[in-house]
């Protein structure tokens, strides 16, 4: 599974305005939304899961990124967003520094292994240092999109 097969590009928020955890997932979301990614009526519902995961475990996994997640009915296969943060955010990453990059994971739980191959694109490129840098400078949704499509063509 690559990266561009489950990011929703219309979707990508280059400079987040949240200035907390809460805010920038609910901002991440209702961008779904309005791309038309997922219906607007189940936002609320999609915040209440990824929120209720954060609560079981920080998804700040550190270096800057969080891969908030959650898996509802209503997602029929692994969609996802990126959100950008020039100033950071509290996460309460595991190496306790802000969060610069949020990429958001909705999948559904009725295919598991879909959800772990989506997990696992992400972390294949978040764990490369050149990528979290060069996401962490891209500040226009073509810049995120054109640094997607280039990570999926190296692997």
């Amino acid at each position: 599974m690559k990266l561009s097969d489950i990011m929703v590009n219309d979707a990508i928020i280059p400079e987040l305005k949240a200035t907390t955890r809460d805010e920038a997932i609910t901002e991440l979301i209702d961008a779904l939304c309005e791309s038309g990614a997922v219906p607007a009526g189940i936002a609320p519902k999609i915040r209440k899961a990824v929120l209720a995961r954060e609560s079981q475990a920080t998804t700040g996994i550190g270096k800057g990124i969080a891969l908030p997640h959650a898996k509802l009915k209503d997602i029929k296969r692994p969609i996802g967003t990126i959100g950008r943060s020039s100033v950071g955010i509290d996460f309460s990453a595991l190496d306790s520094k802000p969060v610069f990059s949020i990429i958001l994971l909705l999948s559904s739980p009725d295919n598991p292994d879909e959800h772990l191959q989506a997990m696992e694109a992400i972390f294949r490129h978040v764990q490369r240092d050149i990528f979290r840098k060069f996401l962490r400078q891209s500040e226009t949704k073509e810049a995120v999109i054109d640094l997607i499509q280039e990570a999926d063509e190296l692997g």
